[in-house]
């Protein structure tokens, strides 16, 4: 039984991974997750939000 995992993708990533490794996950294109986040970002709990997934999710082990 192969289990998904979420990671922080490294090759896709612009700055930390987040949104390539979620787009990876939800078998969803990065570039709409990246516009989300900028959308979300601004009002300042999406930074936060942003850092603290950078912290917990792990990287990618396979690349």
């Amino acid at each position: 039984m192969d289990t998904k995992r979420l990671y922080r993708s490294r090759k896709n990533m612009m700055i930390a991974g987040i949104c390539g490794g979620l787009g990876e996950y939800f078998n969803v294109d990065p570039t709409i997750l990246r516009l989300v986040w900028v959308i979300f970002g601004c009002t300042g709990a999406g930074i936060v939000a942003y850092v603290l997934a950078a912290i917990i999710i792990p990287s990618d082990p396979e690349y």
